[in-house]
This record gives C-alpha cells, structure tokens and sequence, in this order.
C-alpha cells in the first residue's frame, strides 16, 4: 500500500503544480506514468486497469470534441470573435458582450474549445482597437468556466460526472443553469469595476499589437456553420428526449460531420484534446489502484467522524472547490467520484453541487481550469502577459462571489 499510496500522491502533486517537479513532465505525462507504474509494482493488474477506464465518458468526450471542431474549421468561432470585438460601443459594454458570448458558448459547447479558438482573435481585436486586452481576455475566461456549468456538454468534467452519477440532461440543467446564468453579471460586474481605469492599452502592449493582430481571420463558411448547428441540436434534443446511451449518440454526430466533402477529417481530428483524453485515461488507473488499497473508505470514515459528509450536497459542493485549488478540476472531480454514493434522491444535488464548485472554484488561480492555462498561454504567444498575481486578483473576488451565490442555491433549493 506505501508504494501505491506514494504513487497516486506524486502524480496528483504533478496535477498542482502542472508538471513533475524537477521534470519536463506534464500532467497528462504524469497521469500516464503514474498508471504504468502502478501497473508494474503490482498495484494493479493490466487487466484491471484497462477495466477501469471508462469507455463511455472518453467516446462522449471524443464526440463532442469533433462536434465543436466543427465549429471551428467552419470560421464561426473566427466570425464570432471579430462580429463582436468590433461593436462600436464602450469598453464596459464590449466586455458585457464577450461575458454573454463566452458564457453562452461554453455551455452549448465545450468551454476549452471555445476558448482555444477565440483568445488569439480576442487578442488582435482588442489590440487593434487601442484596448487592454487583458480584461477581455480574464471576462472570457472566467465566463466560460461559470457558464459551462450551466449544461452537461459545457466542459469535460461535466461529462465526466454526467457519465458517472447516471446524470440526466435536464436534471443537471435544472440544478445548475441559475447559478450558471446569474454568474454571467457578478463576472462583468467585478472585472468591470476593477479594470474601470485601464481599458486603454499600457506602454509595453503596442509593440505586441503588430503581430497578434497579423493573423488570418478565416472566413465564414455558413453550410458547414449551420451543418454543425443541427448536428449539435440533434445530439441536444437525443439527450433530453430518448434513452439511448450519451456516448453513441456523441460519435454518431462526430461520424457524420467527419464525412465531409469541404473538410479533410484531419483537419478537424486535430481539434480533439488528445492530452485530456490520455489524461483522464491515466487518471481512471491511478485512482483504480488507489481505491483498491481500502484507504478512501478510512478516509471518508474520518471524514464522517469529523462531521464531513460527501453525500451533504453543501459539504461536497465546499470540498471539490477545496480540491479544485489545489490540483485542478478535472483531476479533483475524478478524484471524489469513485467513493460518492448517491442515491437516486441525491443524484441530481451531488452532480450539481460537483459541477458548480469545480466550475466557480476553477477561477481562482490559472492552472484551476484548463480555460485558464489556455488564456495565458495563448495570451502569451501573442505578446500579452497575463502573471499569475493579476489573475488571481481578478479572480478572487469573482471566485468568492460566485461561489457564495451558488452556496446560496444549493442551501435553499437544494440544487
């Protein structure tokens, strides 16, 4: 047990810090070591770990990473973006539109996506039009991670917890989609307030100007665009109104917008997150043979004797924003699931008390979210610094807010 036990806490300290200490090993790097090595100490057997995957949340995450590619190698993320940076309306009011837009995206579609096409054009218009862009860029962040919670297809984690507790579509969306909306406001609201003096480009941005702005924006394609819109309608309207299982309808949406006479498949399987798919493959091994050492169920007895209860929609709601913090949301998220036991009274509450601390929490620090770790390295490659201290000052405030708000729901609706 000390050798697993060891195991499962370094690669879950590489989920903090975002690499192994001491090592060009990212998460997912981790994530894949920490399996095989398990695997070759005996922690668990290969049969057992190829068991634990489950293939149901990792065919739903690969069909719907497709379908938003769709989005992208269609120019509407592109057309989006410019559409709405160049509004000839004031700086507060651009930055409500981008809320609204990052918001609205990211729970009808995957919120990393949206954020990976969208930050380098936010960049180059923002620039062009003589504005800071690093407002814009932290609302769009922070409203992608809030407004995701809103739907089961709004983030990876959510499909993780989804697939796990059995969720419905319209459970979760009726236990998360206030919160959700009304987060939008409190995000505007705060980073408004904050950045009320410095909507102008600093000196140091200029010079950046020229080359993010120097980009290709693609053009719209309106039948790939409107292809795409009802493929996704009909994956929305198969989860809502029919039985059959989430992860074939996601593929057979991916299947047919993969046969395409306009785009090469390649050219929208390069859009898919492999990393998180690997990831999350890796992570469902480590946390096999962590659980098969019978310490979690210590654990939680200690819990429990503490007055910690996991299957309080509250207390779980306080504890996956605890995690969340520490090692990121989706490592948190599949961290807890395997030693919940809901039941079908508490199913609905659970997963939406899982999904709004792991989405309010997540912006907090940049590597809480992928969202995050995306804004800042795109953000970068285009010559715009975002440090760690400005996010965590913009994120702060809207963190405690928005997870006081939803605390709030939780305790009186009961989520």
């Amino acid at each position: 047990m000390d050798i697993t036990l060891l195991i499962f806490l370094i690669v879950y300290v590489a989920m903090g810090f975002g690499k192994l200490p001491g090592f060009k090993v990212d998460r997912t790097g981790a994530a894949v070591i920490g399996a095989l090595a398990m695997m070759a100490v005996g922690s668990i057997t290969p049969q057992a770990a190829w068991h634990s995957i489950d293939y149901r949340t990792i065919c739903l995450l690969f069909g719907l990473m497709v379908v938003s590619a769709a989005f992208v190698e269609s120019g509407f993320y592109a057309w989006t973006a410019q559409r709405v940076a160049s509004l000839r309306i004031s700086p507060p009011a651009l930055l409500a539109a981008l809320v609204v837009v990052g918001g609205v995206l990211s729970a009808l579609l995957s919120n990393a996506v949206v954020v990976v096409a969208m930050t380098p054009l936010l960049v180059a218009l923002t620039l062009a039009r003589g504005l800071n862009p690093v407002p814009f860029l932290l609302a769009f962040c922070f409203a992608a991670n809030t407004g995701a919670a809103g739907t089961l297809i709004g983030s990876p984690k959510n499909m993780i917890v989804a697939q796990a507790l059995d969720l419905s579509f319209m459970g979760l969306l009726r236990a998360t989609f206030v919160p959700a909306l009304v987060s939008l406001p409190l995000v505007w609201g705060i980073v408004a307030f904050m950045y009320r003096r410095r909507w102008t480009l600093d000196a140091a941005l200029p010079a950046a100007s020229g080359a993010a702005a120097g980009g290709i924006i693609p053009p719209l394609d309106l039948w790939e665009t409107i292809k795409a819109s009802l493929v996704t309608l009909a994956v929305i309207i198969a989860f809502v109104a029919s039985d059959w299982p989430r992860e074939l309808v996601a593929l057979s949406a991916a299947g047919l917008l993969l046969i395409n006479r306009q785009i090469a498949s390649s050219d929208m399987l390069k859009h898919v997150d492999g990393n998180l798919l690997l990831l999350i493959m890796g992570l469902f091994m480590v946390n096999a043979a962590f659980a098969a050492t019978g310490l979690p169920e210590v654990l939680l007895g200690d819990l429990r004797g503490a007055g910690i209860h996991l299957d309080s929609p509250i207390a779980l709601f306080l504890v996956i924003a605890l995690l969340c913090t520490l090692v990121g949301t989706n490592p948190s998220v599949m961290m807890l699931l395997p030693f919940l036991r809901p039941t079908a009274e508490t199913t609905n509450s659970m997963g939406a008390a899982l999904v709004m601390g792991s989405s309010f929490a997540s912006n907090l620090f940049i590597f809480g979210s992928l969202a995050g770790i995306i804004v800042a390295e795109q953000a970068a490659a285009c010559g715009v610094k975002i440090s760690f201290g400005e996010f965590a000052r913009a994120g702060l405030p809207v963190t405690l807010a928005c997870m006081i708000m939803a605390g709030a729901w939780i305790l009186l609706v009961g989520a």
